[in-house]
């Protein structure tokens, strides 16, 4: 009777640890799956949040594409129908050089070097501020939301005078285009709609064998990417 007994103990006491080992099982189990919940859960409310962010930005994006449509319909409805030229149509008025890209989508105004640097040198003359203020003004008014390359461009003559500042044309074209983006970003456009470009002597406007070419091919260009 003693044997049976202490059998049915030790029957009954692995019994109950196979049950409590059971539960502490499932309850490692319950965690696991508790945890794995959780993190699925956070990732579907990333993912929600992204959607919304990206279905406004998206609204955004063409609220914006659909402003310079209407701005490239009204200029090309302008210079067709009233015969005006492309500056009084954009905006920066007569005496600007503005050419007007319909398949690029952009606006280019051209400043002579005469107007804005001394020869060899690339500091702003102080006459050159009126200028450049008022493509500033037209820009912030029509073209706020559009991005902005300021463009410096040189004639074919390798530097001679001003070997001590500038390597070549690309570096003296660079230094340009920099001073006159760094003007813009100065008095209020946004750094990050403007960029600046060297071209050197890569793409002139005019022959390079006379005085006047090289004077043309001297320039600056300022590009309002309107589409």
């Amino acid at each position: 009777m003693k044997k049976l007994r202490k059998t049915m103990f030790l029957l009954l006491a692995v019994g109950v640890s196979s049950m409590l080992f059971g539960c502490a099982n499932w309850e490692k189990k319950y965690n696991g799956l508790n945890v794995e919940h959780q993190n699925l859960k956070g990732l579907y409310e990333n993912c929600v949040s992204s959607l919304d962010s990206a279905s406004v930005e998206k609204s955004q994006l063409g609220g914006m594409v659909s402003q310079r449509d209407q701005t490239i319909e009204e200029l090309e409805r302008q210079i067709a129908e009233r015969n005006v030229s492309p500056a009084e149509a954009s905006g920066f008025g007569k005496g600007m050089d503005v050419a007007y890209d319909s398949e690029a989508g952009t606006i280019t105004v051209t400043l002579q070097n005469t107007i804005l640097f001394s020869p060899g040198q690339a500091t702003l003359k102080k006459a050159s501020n009126a200028e450049l203020d008022h493509v500033m003004s037209v820009i912030k008014q029509r073209y706020s939301g559009s991005e902005v390359d300021v463009v410096g461009h040189t004639d074919s003559d390798p530097i001679k005078k001003s070997k001590k500042l500038w390597k070549d044309n690309w570096d003296l074209s660079s230094e340009r285009a920099l001073t006159v983006l760094r003007y813009l970003k100065q008095h209020g456009l946004s750094d990050k709609r403007l960029r600046g470009v060297a071209a050197g002597a890569s793409r002139p406007v005019s022959p390079n064998s006379t005085s006047s070419g090289k004077a043309r091919n001297r320039r600056v260009e300022i590009v309002v990417h309107v589409r």
